[in-house]
Order: C-alpha cells, then structure tokens, then sequence
C-alpha cells in the first residue's frame, strides 16, 4: 500500500475541511496563492537538491513514485497541508485574542 500518498491525500482533505470549518477561508484568499508559489520555489531549490543528490530517498513501496523534478508528489501534499494549516490556525488563534 502506499502510505505516504494516502496520508499526503488525507493531510489535503483535513486542511480544507479545516480551512472551511473554521470559517478562516485562506483558500479563498488570491494573496496566499502568491505565497505558495514563492514557497513552491524554495521547495523545488531545497528538496530537489536534497532528493536529487540522494540524501533523502524514499521507500518505493509507499509513494505514487510521481515526482516532478526529483521530488516525489507526496512531499508537494504534505508540504502545502503543512503551510496552509499553519496559516489557517495562525489566523484562528489571531481572531480568538
């Protein structure tokens, strides 16, 4: 089974539901897309050196083994629910003070 891929997809799904739930809505917000692309930038510089020289490798068995660049698509999951969360709760505890 493909774990890693089936967590990346999950890790997705909770962030949207959260993102909604929440009512902070950053998904709707045309500046984070901005933001995410800039990260996506570094994200293809840093991780597509550090899978491309193999310093980080991956288990076959539990990714798609699509990858773009060197970088496996399950890192880009994991990575945009990672930022986007931080932002969603970021905003969340801002409007809670």
């Amino acid at each position: 089974m493909k774990e890693y891929t089936l967590f990346g997809v999950i890790s997705i799904i909770v962030t949207i539901i959260l993102d909604r739930v929440t009512g902070v809505n950053i998904l709707k917000n045309k500046i984070f897309y901005f933001f995410i692309f800039i990260i996506l930038i570094f994200k293809l510089l840093v991780n597509g050196y550090l899978t491309g020289k193999d310093i980080f490798l991956y288990n076959p068995e539990f990714i798609l083994g699509l990858r773009i660049g060197s970088i496996p698509l399950e890192d880009f999951l994991f990575g945009f629910s990672m930022v986007t969360l931080t932002i969603v709760f970021w905003e969340l505890f801002k409007k809670r003070r």
